[in-house]
C-alpha cells in the first residue's frame, strides 16, 4: 500500500517545523496560503512572521503586499510596500525590487 502523497504545503510546514529559521521556507508556507486563498489569519500570519523575523527579506514585503491588495485591504497593503518594503529594498541596495514595489503601489487604487 503506497502512501498519500504530501502537498506542497505539508511539505513545507514539515520542513518548516525542523527548520524555524529558514528564511525560504517560511516564504514558500506563506505564498502556499495565500495560493490556497487562505485569507484567515494564517495567511498573513506567515508573512508577518517571515518579515519579522527577516527584516531584509525584500520579496516578502512585495508578495504580502500583493496578497494584502488582492483580499481587498488595499491600505493595509500601501503600508506594507511603503513603510517597509521600500525601507527594506533600499536598505538592502536592491534596485530591482524597489522598482517592482513602487510598481505594485502605483497600481493600488487612491
Amino acid at each position: 500500500m503506497t502512501q498519500p502523497t504530501k502537498s506542497r504545503r505539508q511539505k513545507l510546514e514539515e520542513f518548516l517545523a525542523a527548520h524555524p529559521s529558514d528564511a525560504f521556507a517560511q516564504y514558500g508556507l506563506a505564498i502556499e496560503y495565500a495560493k490556497e486563498d487562505d485569507h484567515d489569519a494564517t495567511s498573513a500570519g506567515n508573512f508577518e512572521t517571515l518579515l519579522e523575523s527577516h527584516p531584509d527579506y525584500v520579496t516578502g514585503y512585495f508578495q504580502f503586499g500583493q496578497f494584502l491588495a488582492r483580499i481587498g485591504r488595499p491600505g493595509d497593503a500601501r503600508r506594507t510596500l511603503t513603510e517597509t518594503g521600500i525601507a527594506a529594498a533600499a536598505r538592502t541596495g536592491d534596485e530591482h525590487a524597489q522598482s517592482e514595489i513602487s510598481a505594485a503601489l502605483a497600481e493600488l487604487p487612491a
